[in-house]
């Protein structure tokens, strides 16, 4: 007998043809039938692992959502001989969508975004910034204050959220073409030698 397909692998090539349905045209344009078609499979199998079009949404986004998070934390470690300001580094500059995955996944993301501007059961899965951002950053810079390298007095989830906020900022300058990828990485290097002030003197 033919070995059944992996429920989870069936799921990701039906969710990553909506990805790409969104990130090309928006959801708008994501159907049931288009999904099946862009994946290559039949209708009633995205009915069989979805349902309905607004199930296929948000599993689809829900599985981004875990993606983005799995790409978090393979860019914070394991690393024994990084130090705060490298992690801290690598998942930053890991956010940016400087290649086709982290491209599209931005994309989907912001197609996502105006959807749920009109459609409160998407608002609170869009919102859900994986895996707590905020608090993360805030980590690695109390990490870094411990190791004698950021000062004693800085407020961490207040830095960490404006650390955030302009990676944030840079994901969209790259994508306008505003700015290239290396100027980004610059800039968060910049931000990075701010609050790591102190690393060169304990060093």
């Amino acid at each position: 007998m033919p070995r059944l397909a992996d429920h989870g692998q069936r799921r990701r090539q039906i969710a990553e043809a909506v990805w790409r349905i969104a990130s090309a045209r928006g959801l708008e344009d994501v159907s049931l039938r288009k999904v099946a078609a862009e994946a290559g499979v039949s209708l009633r199998l995205v009915q069989y692992y979805f349902g309905t079009r607004d199930d296929l949404l948000l599993g689809a986004l829900e599985i981004l959502n875990a993606d983005a998070g799995d790409s978090v934390r393979a860019g914070t470690g394991p690393d024994e001989d990084a130090t705060p300001r490298e992690v801290l580094r690598a998942m930053l500059v890991g956010m940016l969508p400087v290649d086709d995955g982290r491209r599209t996944r931005y994309l989907v993301h912001l197609a996502y975004f105006v959807r749920s501007l009109s459609d409160p059961g998407l608002a609170s899965a869009v919102s859900a910034a994986p895996p707590e951002l905020g608090r993360l950053t805030a980590d690695l810079l109390a990490w870094g204050r411990d190791r004698g390298e950021v000062a004693p007095d800085l407020e961490l989830l207040p830095e960490a959220e404006l650390l955030l906020s302009s990676v944030d900022g840079l994901q969209t300058s790259i994508i306008l073409g505003q700015r290239t990828p290396e100027a980004a990485i610059a800039l968060i290097d910049h931000q990075l030698m701010r609050l790591f002030s102190l690393a060169n003197v304990a060093t």
